[in-house]
């Protein structure tokens, strides 16, 4: 037995249930045989399951319901005598369904119904005879687009744009709607369609459109594929969608003759009319509906609009509330950053579903994603190119914590270790292009306060800020050498220090340290022996050549222990030196 997709069997149990059509009706409708239908319908009933199908149940958790076990084979079964069936047929009072429960007492291991008619009418297909349509009240009503257009002159620039021209017919009163639009695509599709109904004042139980592009993806003359937007819209109105078979213009007779009479009541009056706007033509197109309807038939008593108000409209269902909102399908691809594309701009859907296919249903106002046929995010429209929209409960729980990072709650985590802890971030975060890349040395400013304490962080962060550092490893260095523990922190503004000067330059207090160590120090060879006689420089000391320089460089930096060389005479001394 074939295996459908489980949007086909929606649509069948849809229609069986919801709108209690026949199984014949149904594979019309669906474009499979009825012995499908049955076996669809019979697994259905087997899995335990109920219509409506719960709202958890997913694509996967449906076809696993029903195709977990494999019916068994079909016997052979004898095939009934097509002519002595069509012999009856021609008998007063004999239907179908009477030869065929004759015909299954004979055959306990028969066919069932639905087979015996499908099968009947294959039957009579093959004969090519004509079989006279009976159209039930408010059963069917069919659509199409008049084959001829109506030119629309551009009063500016003098553009000629041709106008196409939809038509729908009740199937009983053969009541008809027509419109003009500017082209034939899904949208225009839809609102006309929306339009008719408006028009009807009710929804009949099929629709019956020819294959064009935006009502049936796929004209085949087996298995045609509905468009999914016009199929949504049908089960809005709870209509079913019957294509009309490809190349079999019997099947859509009515609408084909409401061509032709719109082409003789519509078109033919407007030929030698002038139209500047569409607007102006669907009024002229409305008035001349208007005695189309109201026209008397020639054999029959009454007109369209007649039997329409008397008998047909009564029986046409109850409009929804609101309109149907035209909403376009498309399929994408989850990218690794848990996004679809549409029309430019991004929209997140939950990160588990990364790389994998879902089907998109766009309206001017609304996203709406879906996964196995179960909706999976939704996000309101937006037309901004290259943005994104994205959903806090979609994304990875470690993304989520990053994406609640920003300057001011970061400055505002710092500012929980003092004052200067918050300067110091603000520095890092201003230094950079973006302030998030400054986001990770500010983190392992925080990271230090766990290893030295907020006391000596915010001492070390006021030191590194008065001598102008703006980075995570300048605290970190005056932390672990224990600068920050020196009472004399205050030091010149950066303004003050030459341009030469910044964090890698090691300052006069750390020679001075160095010299003080070395004169603590027991081992000779690392104590700093005094200076020979007649040094010239003045110097108290014989230093190191870097030493030296460290020295130098005091009066430029300011020692903190006393005034600046250049004071002292210190500038004397080095150029002597």
């Amino acid at each position: 037995m074939l295996k459908l997709s489980m949007r086909k069997v929606q649509e069948i149990l849809r229609l069986r249930f919801a709108l209690g059509r026949s199984h014949r009706e149904i594979a019309k409708s669906c474009r499979v045989s009825p012995s499908t239908v049955g076996d669809t319908l019979s697994r259905f009933g087997i899995s335990g399951l109920t219509w409506p199908l719960p709202e958890e149940l997913d694509d996967q958790a449906l076809e696993e319901r029903l195709y977990r076990l494999e019916p068994s084979p079909a016997k052979c079964r004898p095939v009934p005598n097509w002519t002595e069936v069509h012999r009856e047929m021609r008998k007063k009072h004999v239907t179908l369904a009477l030869l065929w429960k004759e015909y299954r007492v004979g055959n306990p291991d028969g066919y069932e119904y639905s087979w015996f008619c499908s099968a009947y009418a294959d039957w009579l297909g093959r004969r090519g005879l004509v079989m006279r349509q009976e159209h039930k009240l408010g059963e069917k009503c069919f659509v199409d687009y008049a084959g001829d257009t109506v030119p629309i002159i551009d009063p500016e620039t003098g553009e000629v744009r041709e106008a196409q021209i939809f038509l729908g017919v009740l199937g009983t009163s053969k009541y008809t709607y027509a419109e003009a639009s500017w082209s034939q695509d899904l949208p225009s599709w839809i609102a006309a369609h929306v339009r008719m109904l408006d028009f009807f004042y009710g929804c009949p139980e099929v629709l019956v459109p020819d294959n064009l592009k935006s009502g049936v993806t796929k004209a085949d003359y087996f298995e045609p594929d509905v468009n999914l937007t016009y199929l949504e819209m049908a089960k809005y109105y709870g209509i079913a969608v019957i294509p009309a078979r490809p190349r079999k213009p019997r099947d859509k007779a009515l609408v084909e003759n409401a061509v032709l009479l719109a082409e003789r009541w519509i078109l033919a009056a407007l030929r030698n009319r002038r139209f500047f706007s569409l607007s102006s033509l669907n009024e002229a197109i409305r008035e001349l509906l208007e005695k189309l309807n109201s026209h008397p038939f020639q054999k029959l008593p009454g007109s369209r609009r007649q039997i329409f108000e008397e008998e047909e409209r009564q029986c046409l269902r109850q409009l929804p509330s609101a309109p149907y909102v035209f909403g376009q399908w498309k399929k994408a691809r989850v990218n690794v950053d848990y996004h679809i594309e549409l029309d430019g701009h991004y929209y997140s859907v939950p990160y588990a579903l990364v790389k994998e296919q879902v089907e998109v249903k766009a309206t001017s106002a609304m996203i709406e994603i879906f996964h196995g046929g179960r909706r999976v995010a939704s996000h309101c429209r937006s037309y901004l190119r290259g943005k994104s929209t994205t959903a806090r409960e979609h994304m990875p729980p470690s993304h989520r914590n990053v994406a609640e990072w920003t300057p001011e709650r970061m400055a505002s985590w710092a500012g929980k270790s003092g004052p200067s802890v918050r300067e110091m971030a603000l520095r890092i975060m201003g230094s950079r292009p973006h302030p998030e890349q400054g986001f990770r040395a500010c983190l392992g400013l925080l990271r230090l306060s766990k290893e030295y304490g907020a006391g000596r962080l915010d001492n070390a962060c006021r030191r590194a800020i008065t001598i102008g550092s703006s980075s995570y490893k300048s605290v970190k260095s005056i932390l672990e050498k224990g600068l920050d523990k020196d009472s004399g922190t205050d030091r010149a503004p950066s303004h003050q220090l030459t341009a030469g000067h910044h964090e890698n330059v090691r300052g006069a207090e750390y020679y001075e340290e160095r010299v003080k160590n070395n004169d603590e120090s027991t081992d000779p060879g690392e104590t700093l022996r005094p200076p020979s006689e007649g040094n010239g420089g003045g110097l108290s000391g014989a230093y190191e050549q870097g030493e030296l320089f460290g020295t130098l460089f005091r009066g430029d930096v300011r020692d903190d222990c006393g005034p600046s060389m250049e004071s002292e005479g210190g500038a004397e001394d080095a150029a002597a030196a």
